[in-house]
């Protein structure tokens, strides 16, 4: 399908020329004012506009910025006077890709110049389908996320990744500060370039100073070679350091002036080295509390928290808990090639009941665990980690060492199961017929699933009358 061009000249000799040369290649329309070329710009989808300056009316500028406003912009060429430059650098301004001279035009230049631009425009398309990919990339990932919180922070990320701001995440551990590190990166101008990573905490003030900025053959005892630093390798990409609260006060120095200079020195040298780096850092410490004891600098503090984002705990939007679930549980089932594809309800029940210490984090381990035991094509509540299977209010005094979780079965109060209305102890007896019936009467394994030892299992069998 050829490209669909539009001339607009007030000349019929110069537009008619054109149409004959270049409808071998172009689908060509004509127009001989702007208000004409108007009308057809948003009637159809023009690839290329190309229009002559004078004309009666509205010239060729005010004509290429209306088609710019347009929901398809066309590649837009301004025909001007030979050696008209002032026109010309206006054109530019007013959004032009590019111009041509009328006087001694060749057809080969003008060809030249609308498939360059042509090229640019195709090239800008697909940048920015590329940039909604990765949008959308992030958005299905770990960090998924519908609740008005995670909106906001969505939206914050895709307002701050195409500027240099320094970012400061955060949240408390395993919210998923370096997942929205890494988004941020995706989706930014830098993407072509490394993101390096830095986790600060567990690095003595020596090492972590030498993984920073590197250092010289000889900096000091070990330092048998040169060893580039982090900063180095981030050069034109971005520097995420994870922890950054766990710094000691003298690398922080240092941060404040690679910040405001950008530049610094290796370990053992006095080379000044300039590096283009964009700093994002992530902590879930409290920074101002830590400001207050002087152990974190205020002016570094602000120099870090040009823009801040805080991550919710998955406490705070347990209506993304499901979602969430759901994403980890099809990643989990496709690396372990499981036919597993949903939760039962007490399942689900009891993974959006539990209070998430670990966040995203936990909850994906919670997850793996669940896939890992699932028999069938549902994951059960006897799949779920032990610790979120025991449910208070179900549980009979034991025996020292026999503490029983009966309620982690199908059916306990707490999650509003069948047997909600019934008493403890028959809730109890319930419970042992289900987790009997699961394991076709084997004794043990059936211990194992109530979380109690098979000792405890066969006394209350005889209590209940079970056989």
């Amino acid at each position: 399908m050829k490209p669909l061009l539009l001339i607009v000249d007030d000349e019929k000799t110069q537009r008619e020329g054109l149409r004959a040369v270049l409808e071998d290649h172009y689908d060509v329309y004509i127009a001989d004012n702007a208000a004409s070329a108007i009308e057809l710009l948003e009637s159809e989808p023009f690839d290329v506009l190309l229009t002559d300056f004078r004309m009666p009316g509205e010239n060729g500028l005010k004509l290429i910025k209306r088609a710019k406003s347009l929901g398809h912009p066309p590649v837009c060429i301004l025909m001007t006077a030979f050696g008209s430059e002032e026109t010309a650098v206006q054109a530019i301004k007013e959004g032009a890709d590019d111009y041509i001279p009328k006087g001694g035009m060749l057809i080969e230049d003008l060809e030249k110049k609308i498939q360059r631009a042509l090229k640019l425009q195709k090239l800008e398309e697909e940048n920015t389908v590329l940039k909604q990919q990765l949008g959308k990339k992030f958005r299905t990932s770990n960090i998924v996320g519908e609740s008005p919180v995670m909106r906001h922070v969505f939206d914050t990320v895709e307002q701050v990744a195409p500027t240099q701001a320094t970012v400061l995440i955060l949240g408390e551990s395993g919210t998923g500060k370096e997942l929205i590190a890494k988004a941020i990166h995706q989706t930014s101008n830098r993407s072509h370039h490394p993101m390096v990573t830095v986790h600060c905490a567990g690095l003595s003030p020596t090492l972590l100073e030498s993984e920073l900025f590197g250092h010289e053959k000889g900096a000091f005892t070990g330092a048998h070679e040169r060893r580039i630093g982090r900063f180095e390798k981030a050069d034109g990409g971005t520097l995420f350091l994870d922890e950054i609260g766990e710094i000691d006060t003298s690398t922080q120095i240092k941060l404040l002036r690679i910040l405001g200079e950008r530049s610094f020195e290796r370990v053992g040298s006095t080379k000044t080295i300039k590096v283009d780096v964009r700093l994002l850092a992530a902590t879930n410490k409290n920074l101002p509390k830590l400001m207050g004891e002087g152990k974190f600098r205020e002016d570094l503090y602000y120099r870090l928290r040009v823009v801040e984002i805080q991550l919710p705990s998955l406490r705070e939007r347990p209506t993304d808990i499901p979602a969430l679930a759901m994403t980890f549980l099809r990643e989990f089932a496709e690396q372990n090639r499981k036919k597993v594809t949903e939760f039962t309800k007490e399942a689900l029940d009891a993974i959006v009941r539990h209070s998430w210490p670990g966040n995203v984090r936990e909850l994906r381990a919670a997850i793996e665990h669940a896939l890992v035991f699932a028999k069938g094509k549902k994951v059960e509540l006897f799949d779920l980690p032990a610790s979120m299977r025991s449910q208070a209010g179900l549980v009979h005094a034991e025996p020292a060492g026999e503490a029983s979780a009966l309620g982690a079965l199908p059916g306990g109060n707490a999650l509003g199961g069948p047997f909600s209305n019934l008493s403890v102890e028959e809730n109890e007896k319930q419970l042992m017929i289900q987790a009997l019936k699961r394991t076709s009467g084997n004794r043990t394994e059936a211990a194992k699933l109530l979380g109690i030892s098979r000792r405890t299992l066969h006394r209350k069998m005889a209590r209940f009358k079970l056989n």
